[in-house]
């Protein structure tokens, strides 16, 4: 059997030894998800990704969809995969009982995907983009609509998707211009164009059912005059269906696909060019109020966004994994303090710079893992607790939703790159995934919010809101952090590190947000510089929680948690070493009053 993709070790460590993830059956909504239920959860999602993703993995990637005859065909393996995620209950799991859910965690959720994705990336995106398009149906949806079109969602026969982007509006969304005309009949009358559809079009489901943007004619400009629709690629004769319909019954519903592109990674999971309403024909189906469709679609892009960065870490993951079995395999050279030609050569996991760079994909990535789950656990508490604790949860998810996209996003390119480079050569050939694990990784700084626009969320709009009372929460997580790692003398330098670093980070903000006052520009030029330096302090943050539990359970462990232990330890101290001291140079970059980037010409260029 091939070597796992992802450590489950690892993914115990976190979610019960860090986070104390059963603790949140504590609530009722949670309450029969105990330790022993979660580690199931992982253990099937291991063996879902073994005996159903792993054997696709190259052959995705090899074999790219096609339009043929107005539809994408997809590799006929993939259609069976849908199918089992609808029927095993992936699709429908965080949702409650009586929607045939499981009211599972969204932590334990987010693991089970970590585990799929790390072992086939583009095998897992179609379902769960249905998830996030049944998600905001039954929230935001009129319950008829909502019953109409989520069964065969959940069941893995409808594929789901999220229909934003225009050719003249990327991420300016208040530029759209598809249009949406009500009808005496209940129905809107819709017309446009979306490029960049992911899964947008396929043959491996039955119907495509589309949470599209757009703006209702008379309605006001710009974002305030944006609404949310159901536009399928598919419709009934009359009416809405009920769920008893069969490929036969449904007719077109003038949603036609007018290209695919052709992407350099995650091939498996099509995008596709739509052309809506070319014959005047296409029913759209509003989704609850007129000019909300912005607010409604925020609840899947942050949702999704929190999904790209676990997106993204599953894919470095993978990477890290396949260049640790590599360089333990791979013989050349001896040790440098050796010239003795006659010894045999040392796999070359033994020398320092290979060490280096394994380091840094193993620091980077379960650094992000953290805080991936450490998010998904604020918004568990965020959906079922009350008062202050909601508050809070809902305050701190808002403040790291940028950092939990963009850091994993960026490390993971920089992750596989690193994983290419340890195989030399043979890593840049199709002899081995990691060239193919680099360019899949490629796309998560870019959709859902480019890692520019995250900055600009950051910076400019998640720091002050709330009189900065997130800030404030975060930066207590982090000194609770120092204090339990002060308790251990060997932490001890690693707690001054993160506090140095943190005041750091303050007096950055401190000074952006005088600038603000003055030369708005200036203040969000380097946006994205101060991203990269709150992902620092952040995953530092992290990586302290797990160095604490490591240290403090390293002397009873038995030898092989032992090795575990005293790997985590070691990478907390390479992320202190060798990334952390990055934030000064960074800081200085922030706090110069050498506005580059704002003064430059674009005639000098």
């Amino acid at each position: 059997m091939a070597t796992p993709a992802y450590s489950r070790r690892d993914l115990a460590f976190q979610l019960h030894e860090v986070l104390h993830a059963e603790a949140l059956a504590r609530f009722p909504y949670f309450q029969d998800h105990d330790r022993g239920s979660i580690d199931l959860v992982l253990d099937t999602a291991g063996q879902f990704a073994e005996t159903l993703l792993r054997p696709l993995l190259t052959e995705l990637d090899r074999r790219e969809p096609q339009l043929v005859d107005g539809t994408i065909r997809l590799h006929p393996g993939v259609r069976p995969i849908i199918q089992r995620f609808g029927e095993d209950g992936w699709i429908s799991a965080l949702f409650p009982y009586e929607e045939g859910g499981q009211q599972m965690p969204h932590v334990v959720y987010s693991a089970a995907v970590f585990a799929m994705q790390a072992t086939n990336y583009s095998a897992s995106v179609p379902p769960f983009l249905t998830l996030g398009a049944a998600n905001l149906l039954r929230s935001f949806a009129a319950p008829a609509l909502a019953a109409a079109f989520t069964p065969p969602m959940y069941a893995g026969q409808w594929q789901g998707t999220m229909a934003l982007t225009e050719p003249d509006a990327g991420s300016s969304l208040s530029d759209i211009t598809t249009s949406a005309e009500p009808t005496a009949d209940g129905y809107y009358r819709m017309r446009g164009q979306k490029i960049y559809i992911s899964s947008g079009d396929h043959d491996a489901c039955d119907n495509v059912v589309h949470l599209m943007l757009a703006k209702i004619k008379g309605g006001p400009a710009g974002a305030k005059g944006i609404s949310l629709f159901v536009v399928p690629r598919q419709r009934v004769a009359q009416g809405l269906p009920t769920g008893l319909e069969t490929p036969a019954d449904l007719v077109s519903n003038d949603v036609v696909t007018a290209g695919i592109y052709h992407k350099l990674g995650c091939k498996g999971a099509p995008i596709a060019h739509l052309m809506i309403g070319g014959a005047d024909d296409c029913r759209g189906y509003l989704v609850g109020e007129p000019n909300k469709g912005l607010s409604y679609m925020f609840q899947m892009m942050n949702e999704a966004r929190l999904a790209v960065g676990v997106s993204a870490a599953a894919i470095g993951t993978a990477a890290y994994h396949a260049a640790l079995e590599y360089a333990r395999a791979r013989p050349q050279g001896r040790p440098i303090a050796s010239r003795d030609v006659a010894q045999p050569q040392v796999p070359i996991i033994r020398h320092a710079d290979v060490k280096r760079m394994l380091l840094f994909q193993k620091a980077t990535m379960e650094g992000a893992l953290g805080l991936l789950l450490q998010c998904s656990y604020y918004m568990d508490v965020a959906q079922v607790a009350e008062g202050a604790e909601k508050e809070n949860a809902e305050l701190l998810l808002d403040l790291l939703m940028p950092i939990a996209k963009t850091y994993p996003s960026e490390m993971g390119v920089l992750s596989t790159s690193a994983a290419i480079q340890v195989h030399g050569g043979a890593g840049y050939t199709t002899d081995f995934p990691v060239e193919q694990f680099f360019r899949e990784s490629r796309i998560h700084p870019i959709h859902e919010g480019t890692t520019g626009i995250q900055g600009l969320d950051l910076l400019g709009r998640k720091i002050t809101q709330h009189g900065g009372r997130a800030v404030g929460l975060l930066l207590a997580e982090m000194q609770a952090a120092g204090a339990a790692a002060g308790a251990h003398p060997e932490l001890a330098g690693l707690a001054a590190q993160l506090a140095k670093a943190v005041g750091t980070w303050q007096q950055v903000t401190g000074h952006l947000l005088a600038v603000a006052a003055r030369d708005h520009e200036r203040f969000l030029a380097d946006a994205t510089l101060y991203l990269e330096l709150a992902g620092l302090v952040v995953v530092a943050w992290q990586w302290l929680r797990q160095a604490t539990v490591a240290q403090q359970a390293l002397p009873a462990a038995h030898a092989a948690d032992q090795d575990f232990y005293r790997g985590k330890l070691m990478a907390a101290q390479y992320f202190y070493e060798y990334e952390l001291v990055k934030a000064p140079g960074l800081a200085k970059r922030l706090q110069s009053a050498n506005a580059v980037t704002v003064d430059m010409q674009e005639a000098w260029f």
